[in-house]
């Protein structure tokens, strides 16, 4: 027992340990201007060979199945459903066609080149082994795109063309290498059987990701309580995705989509309290998982070289491979990317409407970052039958490691391209023109809901408040606030308005997503204000009437 209990000790130690390492070097990249998980991967290195620093083995299931639909599940929440809507065609070009693309280039020129060096490779397995080594290498991360598209650095409609691919693209990755893996150790299998699993997976994953969403809105519609509602969001991936796995369809699509939902019908269920704390949970969770994965990632180099050094690849030879492999997964995305695009500016009508010019084509191209959904899936490749595993593990590292290097040009060729990047004083003017709109509902709200009852001064402060927010272009409520519950319920009912008003705008696509979203968190906080301040008034103990002592006559 006292074994055990110094056992979960030391874990526990090393767990915060490790949390600590992982905030203090995030802050720092990040004041530095350095790429955060680059950093995180590298302290994980040198740490990984220090002499007391345990050996540390990342089971793929715990990332594939207890990290990974969080990470997609906070992304999809941030995620613009009117965006993913309007450019759904380009993002299952990208998610679904290009995947496969590569899956077929990669996997073909990956067995070609351990042909080389491996002697007697049957066929069939290695091209097998081929096959899903393009699947673990196809899908672009969903939390490095997303990370790189949250800097400001690449054109928001091109931003999420970026998100929207690599939320999406995972489901059809893991459907091949489950079925190139089925055929690492079993004969036989075919490509109807291949087809048949990815429709299975895609139709289980769309109806999973359906009938979830629909049952949380329902929920958590009748919750008050932002604790009660914040708990079943931290648990809505896993509800979404385990399922959808059991019933052979793909978790992650339905983690995806009742993400994506949820974030598109928040304002309309939840209230500000709810929202403001589900926002805070998940960025905190997000920003210690996907960061944490990193860092373990970097720890288990030495494993991962250990293992590589028992193949019969040598230094050169697996340099080399390395080398040919990445540049045929850069390539293959540069010609998947440029053949699309020569496609929507000839091609029909209803495509050429959606194109994209050649600038755009190239920072998509250019712009694949491989991440965790590549370092784990490798450890999935069955260790007793497929052909130099070890190594295939050190080539997906060092695939990772340099596409994010090659993110880091991202920026700077989108500069040198000339392509334009979000403008703050556009979307300042955006905001001014989104506040207008809603003060004038919240106004004609006013007007048709005060009553005789209501004080005349409080409905003229009130009107004469959102007239001077109409002309200053903010929703900030000046610290009017704390009033009493006339006030109170009338500037709900107003806000209530303008939040109607910020939604029409959003379902009609007049505003930028950002600008609908620094709207909507203004109104939330207003709210959260205006609710507190009235439950601290009614909390309030009546005020005592003045006590008064008696004055002592003086001699």
């Amino acid at each position: 027992m006292e074994e055990a209990g110094s056992a979960f000790f030391v874990s526990t130690a090393w767990t915060v340990g490790g949390l600590l390492l992982v905030v203090a070097v995030t802050g720092l990249s990040r004041k530095a201007g350095w790429s955060a998980p680059l950093v995180l991967v590298a302290a994980g290195v040198g740490a990984a060979f220090l002499p007391f620093t345990p050996e540390v083995r990342l089971d793929p299931d715990v990332v594939l199945i207890g990290v990974l639909p969080a990470l997609l599940f906070a992304a999809a929440l941030q995620t613009s459903y009117l965006e993913v809507r309007a450019r759904g065609d380009s993002i299952l070009a990208l998610s679904v066609g290009l995947v496969l693309f590569s899956v077929v280039v990669i996997g073909f020129v990956t067995y070609w080149l351990l042909d080389l060096v491996v002697p007697g490779l049957p066929v069939a397995v290695g091209v097998a082994t081929g096959l899903a080594f393009g699947a673990i290498l196809a899908p672009t991360d969903a939390v490095s795109v997303n990370a790189l598209a949250g800097t400001g650095r690449v054109p928001r409609r091109l931003a999420a063309l970026l998100e929207g691919e690599g939320l999406l693209n995972d489901a059809t990755a893991l459907v091949s290498l489950n079925t190139a893996v089925f055929a690492i150790t079993n004969t036989g299998v075919g490509f109807g059987s291949a087809i048949v699993d990815f429709v299975v997976a895609v139709v289980g994953g769309v109806a999973g990701g359906v009938v979830v969403a629909w049952v949380i809105v329902q929920v958590r519609r009748r919750l008050r309580a932002p604790v009660l509602d914040t708990s079943i969001s931290l648990t809505a991936p896993y509800v979404a995705y385990l399922p959808a796995a059991w019933f052979h369809g793909s978790g992650f699509l339905a983690v995806v989509l009742t993400g994506i939902w949820l974030g598109y019908r928040a304002p309309s269920f939840q209230s500000a309290e709810s929202r403001i704390a589900e926002r805070i949970n998940w960025r905190t969770v997000s920003f210690l998982l996907e960061n944490a994965v990193f860092l373990l990632i970097g720890l288990q180099l030495p494993g991962i070289v250990a293992a590589a050094a028992r193949t019969d690849i040598g230094f050169l030879p697996g340099v080399l491979i390395i080398a040919g492999i990445y540049l045929t997964m850069v390539l293959a995305r540069f010609a998947y990317v440029f053949a699309a695009t020569l496609l929507y500016r000839f091609g029909p009508e209803v495509l050429r409407e959606r194109r994209w010019d050649w600038r755009t084509a190239f920072i998509i191209s250019f712009a694949g970052v491989r991440g965790v959904v590549t370092l784990a899936a490798v450890f999935l490749l069955p260790t007793g039958t497929t052909p130099v595993v070890g190594f295939l593990q050190l080539a997906a590292f060092v695939i990772v490691v340099l596409s994010l290097l090659q993110g880091l040009a991202v920026g700077p060729l989108v500069r040198v391209l000339r392509l334009p990047l979000p403008n703050p004083e556009q979307d300042r003017m955006q905001i001014r023109n989104l506040v207008a709109e809603a003060q004038t509902a919240a106004i004609t709200r006013l007007e048709q809901e005060a009553s005789e009852d209501d004080p005349a001064e409080l409905v003229t402060s009130l009107k004469r408040s959102a007239e001077y927010r109409v002309l200053l272009g903010t929703s900030d409520e000046q610290g009017l606030v704390r009033q009493p519950d006339a006030y109170s319920r009338l500037r709900l009912l107003m806000l209530d308005s303008e939040r109607r008003a910020v939604m029409d705008a959003r379902q009609e696509g007049r505003y930028e997503e950002s600008v609908i979203d620094a709207v909507l968190g203004d109104f939330d906080s207003i709210e959260t204000a205006l609710k507190r301040s009235y439950r601290r008034d009614l909390a309030k103990p009546a005020p005592r009437p003045p006590r008064f002592r008696r004055a002592r006559s003086r001699p």
